[in-house]
């Protein structure tokens, strides 16, 4: 379809400002990307990092507490218990997180603790006193074993504490027991939602996530999540120690700008390498990105609609002078007889006209002489018939064809029996009228959409469409109509009779040769049927 100026005119107009909204969008998407990554990001990183300090420096504090307290008076040799009750449970009165402390003696036996839980038994094999009788012990988050069903449980859900024991000296630095306290791992959910709570303001769709480092077990989370592994790319970097921010997908595929931060400790508390990441959707943290992205298409769409309206008035100015001449182009390639006209109104416009007189000219001619020389190039002179070359040509199509359709593709490669002899004895004028006959009985053995090609001499190549299921019978069948004819008196200046020897090949798609193999091979069967007898045809063996 051929367009006016007029049209391509406003329309280059509008592709143009197409093509700069699209860069613009998509230069202004990617910086405006970076900035908002970096900007989230960061503010994601630094909100881990503060929840990883709090938790880190909430440990730090209770811990520090319980080995302060461990050095009282009250847990001297002779050890006082009732004061040792009254001292444990003012301090779980006064911070609830302390959910039970107790004071365990060297053989891990519970002499005293808060509202007398566990009083009397021995936990010795727990590690709360097996690493407490040792040095300091902070232990991450586990399920209640012991105080499961001796605590209040309003919620229904699993208990989960976190350990701390320190060893107790007496004056003289002998071991006097343990000191043993189970913080409420609910104290984290309290740090969770106080940085949770201003960031949700700001930002939507944020989950917060402390993930173990023994397992990589989600303590803190989304319902759904807590208690099972995580895996995901922020968290092999966080486990590194780094804190940074980048754009990851999940187990689903959904994705999300994360920011994280490793728990290294506070002060003289080591940390529990517990993870912090914070995550927001990143549909969600994108989405003014998306917006502009918006905006700026739409304002593009705009501004070429309205560019490509004042093109197509620029354009009916420009080509009023040129019209004349398009349609008389129009009516050249329609095949009409036309000449173009001349122009004096604008200097380009009669150069113009001038110009495409003689293209139009030198086209034709050239034109004329191209498909003289291609007509040559793919036809046998003598004969009319397509040549090698030719035969190259139609097999590309033919491969095409029959892999589309399913079908085979059968070569018969056939010479004449006794042609010499007409040669030597009547010349090479009859031997040539003789193969000009043969080319005309050939193509009335063949289809529209088969070919009958002379390689030289008096050597042919059938090509043939053939099905998959029998293709051997059916070019059996064109093979025989082919000797048949070739057999009928040739009348030329006496009555002349020749033979014809063919060998036989079938192409097909899952063959593995190409369609240079299988005509060799239908050469090579020509040979057996002039070897065996003439006047017949072969097979190949693989066919």
């Amino acid at each position: 379809m051929s367009l006016n100026l007029r049209t391509v005119f406003s329309g280059a107009f509008a592709v143009i400002i197409i093509m700069l909204t699209a860069l613009l969008s998509y230069i202004i998407g990617n910086e405006s990307t970076k900035t908002v990554e970096v900007s989230i990001g960061s503010t994601l990183t630094e909100v881990a990092e503060q929840m990883s300090e709090k938790l880190d420096h909430f440990m730090w504090s209770r811990s520090g507490e319980v080995e302060v307290l461990s050095k009282l008076n009250a847990f001297q040799e002779p050890v006082d218990k009732t004061e040792v009750s009254v001292l444990l449970n003012q301090l779980k009165q006064s911070m609830p997180v302390f959910t039970w402390v107790g004071y365990l003696d060297t053989h891990g036996e519970v002499v005293a603790s808060t509202d007398n839980i566990l009083l009397g038994q021995n936990i010795s094999q727990r590690p709360v006193f097996q690493e407490g009788i040792k040095d300091k012990f902070i232990g991450d988050v586990h399920d209640a074993v012991l105080l499961a069903k001796l605590l209040p449980n309003p919620s229904g859900e699993p208990l989960q504490f976190v350990d701390v024991s320190v060893p107790i000296y007496g004056k003289q630095g002998q071991k006097n027991g343990v000191l043993a306290a189970h913080f409420s791992w609910e104290w984290s959910r309290e740090v969770e939602r106080s940085i949770l709570a201003p960031l949700e303001e700001r930002m939507k769709g944020v989950e917060v996530f402390v993930v173990s480092k023994k397992d990589d077990t989600t303590l803190v989370g989304p319902k759904k999540m807590v208690g099972h592994q995580m895996t995901g790319e922020s968290l092999q970097h966080v486990r590194k120690g780094e804190n940074s921010w980048l754009v990851e997908k999940d187990a689903s595929g959904s994705s999300y700008l994360t920011g994280y931060a490793y728990g290294d400790g506070y002060m003289d508390y080591p940390g529990l390498g517990w993870s912090v990441i914070i995550r927001q959707p990143a549909d969600i943290a994108f989405a003014s990105v998306r917006q502009l992205e918006r905006f700026i298409i739409i304002v593009g769409m705009v501004t070429a609609a309205l560019f490509g309206v004042l093109g197509w008035f620029v354009a009916r100015w420009i080509v009023r002078p040129l019209n004349h001449i398009a349609i008389t182009a129009d009516r050249l390639a329609a095949g009409e007889e036309a000449e173009i006209p001349e122009s004096h109104r604008y200097k380009e416009v009669n150069t113009l006209s001038s110009s495409l007189k003689n293209l139009v000219n030198n086209l034709t001619r050239t034109e004329t002489a191209l498909g003289f020389m291609s007509d040559i190039a793919h036809h046998d002179v003598l004969t009319g018939l397509p040549n090698r070359m030719a035969l190259n040509d139609f097999l590309v199509h033919a491969v095409s064809r029959a892999k589309q359709k399913g079908t085979t593709l059968s070569f018969l490669y056939l010479d004449l029996d006794g042609f010499k002899k007409v040669n030597d004895t009547l010349g090479h004028a009859a031997g040539d009228r003789l193969l000009q006959e043969v080319a005309c009985r050939l193509q009335e053995c063949t289809r529209d959409n088969e070919i009958v090609a002379r390689l030289g001499g008096d050597e042919f190549v059938v090509v043939l469409h053939t099905s998959v299921s029998k293709p051997m019978q059916e070019a059996e069948v064109v093979a025989k109509r082919i000797i048949n004819t070739i057999n009928q008196p040739f009348h030329l200046e006496e009555g002349v009779n020749v033979g014809c020897s063919i060998g036989a090949a079938v192409w097909s798609v899952g063959s593995g040769q190409d369609t240079r193999e299988t005509m060799r091979l239908a050469d090579e069967a020509l040979y057996i049927s002039k070897r065996t007898g003439k006047n017949r045809i072969t097979f190949e063996a693989n066919s």
